[in-house]
């Protein structure tokens, strides 16, 4: 029974079970973990719940690989829903200094801001699936660190993109 809910987590609720793209649709899971984080309505919810989701991702996933028998299984996608929220950390610091307010749960998901989110998204999963440098080394980091990581080094890549996009187009 705990192999099972510790598999339901790390695959992403069952997202990653979907026989073809779980990345990707374990990122469609990570969007609706950033309008649950957004939802706080302060930075301090949205930073805990992002470290209390790292964490959780960093130790199921590792149980995962165990239970699994395999280095980062495609099916294991809660890496790529805590990952995706943090790809937004540079557009949500500027609306939040812009307008002195933090963006409500459904900031980037109204209006024309859908086809910014859209990019975002984009942007993650080709970062997540090229794996420019650091991305891929840090794979070989042990268990569910190698397993995260890597996508956490993917939003990095995303937040900088984003910045110039911002500083280009704004939000």
């Amino acid at each position: 029974m705990q192999t099972s809910i510790i598999l339901w987590l790390a695959q992403g609720f069952g997202a990653g079970r979907v026989p073809f793209a779980p990345g990707t649709f374990g990122s469609l899971v990570g969007l609706l973990w950033l309008a649950v984080l957004l939802s706080a309505g302060n930075p301090w919810g949205f930073i805990l719940g992002n470290g209390m989701g790292i964490i959780a991702s960093i130790w199921a996933c590792g149980r995962a690989e165990e239970i699994l028998k395999q280095k980062d299984p495609g099916s294991v996608v809660l890496d790529e829903i805590v990952a995706l929220p943090l790809c937004f950390v540079a557009a949500i610091l500027w609306q939040a200094l812009k307008t002195h307010a933090w963006p409500d749960a459904m900031f980037f998901f109204i209006g024309t801001r859908v086809w910014f989110t859209l990019g975002v998204f984009a942007a993650f999963r080709f970062f997540d699936i090229a794996k420019p440098w650091p991305v891929r080394q840090s794979q070989s980091l042990p268990g569910g660190w190698g397993v995260t990581v890597d996508d956490l080094l993917a939003a990095v890549y995303v937040n900088l993109i984003t910045l110039v996009w911002l500083a280009v187009r704004g939000l």
